[in-house]
């Protein structure tokens, strides 16, 4: 496995013509036709080689001896309400999350989703190569949840979701289980999983039984909710965004 820092770096890095595409220059197919033409420079050397991948935070682009400016790339936290899409259209007209970023210029976009009716910590970015490395099956990055369900789970209930369970078109990875609160009709309990299937979380306790009433992530990797409220937004600190990397095991 790459290192950490190998990782990042490489997943930071884009195709030349497509940073000259976002920072306004040209479209990607004349921005392709400007580097062939040797008028593109990196770090004051020219580069002709169609497909060259740099970081565009890293390094200094000019165009006919002109600097350009590269988008400035975001990282974002949003305890997402319920009630709101994790798209950034919707057919049917309901709210999306990004209504909820009305401070922010940049054009972000979720990193995964939340289903309509859950809540919860949702990662938004304007930085694909990044949405790419977490959101990949190989990083396996746990989402933990925290699920209020009818009826209490038994021991061997808990046993199929913590080995694992076929759900129709995929089977789910062992997840970890605890229950945090229990009453006579009702539980809370706390589920980590590593993938992020459609409804996956609400399809898993259908399959030992249990209906899920009520559903929150309250943590994407290294990233937890804390204090933030519904409906509200943080930047990722340094850290956390380096963290956030080394979440796979």
């Amino acid at each position: 496995m790459r290192s950490c820092h190998s990782f990042l770096a490489s997943s930071m890095a884009e195709r030349l013509q497509k940073i000259l595409a976002q920072a306004g220059v040209a479209s990607r197919r004349a921005a392709e036709q400007l580097i062939l033409e040797g008028r593109v420079e990196v770090d004051g050397s020219i580069v002709t080689q169609l497909g060259s991948r740099f970081d565009p935070n890293q390094v200094r682009i000019c165009v006919d001896g002109q600097e350009i400016a590269a988008e400035k790339h975001v990282y974002l936290l949003l305890n997402k309400p319920a009630g709101y899409i994790s798209t950034l259209s919707d057919p049917q007209g309901r709210r999306l999350v990004t209504e909820l970023l009305q401070d922010i210029p940049e054009r972000v976009f979720p990193v995964g989703r939340l289903d309509f009716d859950t809540e919860g910590a949702l990662i938004l970015t304007n930085d694909g190569a990044f949405a790419h490395s977490i959101l990949h099956p190989s990083r396996e990055i746990p989402r933990t949840y925290e699920a209020l369900v009818s009826g209490v789970p038994g021991p061997e209930a808990l046993r199929r979701l913590e080995s694992g369970l076929d759900l129709e078109e995929f089977r789910t990875r062992p997840a970890q289980v605890r229950i945090l609160r229990r009453a006579a009709q009702q539980c809370l309990v706390e589920i980590v999983i590593h993938e992020g299937h459609k409804r996956q979380v609400r399809r898993m306790f259908q399959a030992i039984g249990h209906r899920v009433l009520h559903l929150k992530r309250t943590a994407y990797g290294n990233l937890r909710l804390g204090n933030l409220r519904p409906g509200r937004w943080r930047r990722l600190s340094p850290a956390e965004f380096r963290q956030l990397f080394s979440a796979a095991p």
